[in-house]
């Protein structure tokens, strides 16, 4: 899928990327490399990144030709990926994905707003007051956008839904009957910087928000767009109010989640799972099916399927009652 929110300025060539990032090209010819993406949807002709052995699997199916990754990790990709060593695996990934996407470090406001009185659906959206929309939007029948609300541009809202006031959404695609309350923030970039001593480095952000089909997400909560994937809400799910969701958070379908609870970045829940209020999730976790997370729980690790738990470090919920009688 072609990315609508940012502008790819590829194809560049292998040795250009290399130099740019002060990398020695190890006799690899000077290939055209079109773009930069995660291992799980990277394609021939684009390079990705591996840096972590819960990435093993994802890793040994890669398409990508190229891959940034460390002596440790090089043995577990396909023979049509080749490896790029450096033991500055994401420093050097972001450094290539700002190259291809310049903008996507920044996000100042959306030039192309205007009143929604000013475009074509000041007949066929029920709005309320100094609602701006950018360019390239488009909603869909029987919507509601409230007070204050920016819509920015190539954002895709299906039909029925509600927007609150004083909510701002963009890079981001929302599905039908989506309930978005007052003061959210949907496709902001996400919190991802490398520490450097002379100044930290922003990491780009150029995946976006996905929120299926009947979810409602509560007042004041913020979901972040995706890095190099996506942030995707599943279908039916809701979240309570001042809830954060980091960049590239999967939520699964029908899940249930209490206010101030927060997702670190890249961590993935299954279908039905519930957490009470003011849980964290650590990054890069996978939470399985049908799992229950007690109110403040601090989760650091994987949770299996059908799972109850409740605790900081969170732990099986009979371990933790027994403990705390």
């Amino acid at each position: 899928m072609i990315n609508p929110f940012f502008k790819n300025t590829g194809p560049h060539s292998l040795n250009f990327l290399l130099k740019t990032i002060n990398l020695k090209n190890d006799n690899f010819p000077d290939d055209k490399i079109t773009d930069i993406k995660d291992l799980n949807s990277s394609q021939k002709n684009e390079i990705t990144f591996f840096h972590s052995k819960k990435y093993i699997e994802l890793a040994k199916q890669t398409k990508a030709s190229y891959c940034l990754t460390s002596e440790n990790f090089q043995s577990f990709l396909p023979d049509n990926c080749k490896p790029i060593i450096t033991n500055k695996v994401l420093l050097h990934t972001a450094q290539i994905t700002k190259i291809f996407y310049p903008d996507s470090i920044t996000d100042n406001y959306d030039e192309t707003v205007k009143d929604v009185n000013e475009t074509k659906f000041k007949d066929k959206v029920k709005f309320g007051k100094n609602v701006l929309i950018g360019e390239n939007v488009k909603i869909g029948a029987n919507c509601l956008i409230g007070h204050n609300s920016i819509i920015e541009k190539n954002v895709n809202i299906g039909d029925n839904c509600s927007i609150g006031s004083n909510v701002i959404i963009r890079n981001s695609l929302i599905k039908n009957n989506v309930h978005i309350l007052d003061g959210c923030v949907v496709g902001k970039k996400g919190f991802g910087f490398f520490p450097n001593k002379d100044a930290n480095f922003r990491y780009p952000q150029i995946g976006i928000v996905i929120i299926e089909d009947n979810v409602e997400i509560g007042c004041g909560s913020t979901i972040d767009r995706g890095s190099l994937s996506n942030t995707i809400i599943g279908k039916n799910t809701y979240l309570d109010n001042q809830i954060h969701i980091a960049h590239n958070v999967k939520i699964g379908d029908n899940c249930i989640i209490a206010g101030q609870v927060g997702f670190a970045g890249s961590s993935t829940l299954g279908n039905n799972v519930m957490i009470g209020g003011q849980a964290g999730i650590s990054g890069h976790l996978k939470i399985g099916n049908n799992v229950q997370i007690g109110g403040g729980s601090g989760v650091i690790k994987n949770i299996p399927d059908n799972s109850k738990v409740m605790g900081y470090p969170a732990k099986d919920l009979k371990n933790f009652i027994r403990e705390n009688k």
